[in-house]
């Protein structure tokens, strides 16, 4: 086994692995490995379980980083036995048999809960549809990313990739930052996830901090302190 862990990248919700463009080429000029998959964000299992999969056919350690829901994700994900360290952006550290909704419901609500848009998808097997959840395309650019070049933001807005209503009350099966070293970066100006619940989840976990002037979708607003953070972590578990 490659004693320099492999980073991979779990977006979040109303995004895909672009959200991470910014940061890749940094990863790469460093000559580190990245994978940056697509979360399905159907549920938390469920993704959880593909991220896992993509982590257990990785020959060597893993570095997993997770932004906003891509958070929950990696603390499910964490637990498989190559993954040696967890980053947090702008994410959501969840306990075990915890859900978003209820990390979520101890804290004031963000501007994201007036933003949300609520449309039907079908279900393989079932009559009864799902219920996906973006963000109005309007608000997205100052709940998400104020931040970040309009340009850009306004091209974010329309390509989101929506996430099932049902994993905001799917609990966590397992707490991976229980026994993996964990970072965490808060977006102080975050308008998407109220940042008292990335403080919150932080210390709980006692990870090393970093917080950031930024909005929610930091790796784009601030993707050198970013960076920083990844490879802070990666000297911490290599070797």
């Amino acid at each position: 086994m490659s004693e320099k862990p492999t980073v991979v990248l779990v977006h979040g919700a109303f995004a895909d692995a672009s959200s991470y463009a910014r940061v890749i080429p940094a990863l790469l000029a460093d000559d580190t490995r990245v994978v940056a998959p697509a979360v399905p964000n159907r549920s938390l299992a469920g993704d959880a379980a593909y991220v896992a999969s993509v982590v257990r056919q990785i020959d060597g350690p893993v570095l997993l980083v997770g932004h906003s829901y891509g958070g929950a994700v990696i603390t499910v994900a964490g637990a498989e036995e190559n993954v040696v360290g967890l980053v947090y952006l702008a994410g959501y550290a969840l306990d075990e048999g915890e859900s978003l909704g209820e990390l979520q419901g101890r804290f004031a609500a963000p501007p994201l809960a007036g933003a949300l848009v609520y449309t039907q998808f079908p279900v393989s097997g079932s009559t009864e549809p799902g219920t996906d959840v973006s963000v109005d395309i309007a608000q997205f650019p100052e709940i998400f990313a104020a931040d970040v070049e309009p340009a850009l933001t306004r091209v974010l807005a329309v390509s989101q990739r929506p996430l099932a209503g049902a994993a905001f009350a799917e609990p966590a099966t397992v707490a991976a930052w229980k026994t993996k070293p964990a970072w965490g970066i808060v977006a102080a100006a975050d308008r998407a996830i109220n940042p008292d619940v990335e403080r919150f989840g932080y210390d709980r976990a006692q990870m090393k901090v970093t917080e950031l002037d930024s909005s929610h979708l930091v790796m784009h607003s601030r993707p050198e302190e970013v960076v920083d953070v990844i490879r802070e972590a990666l000297a911490a578990v290599s070797g």
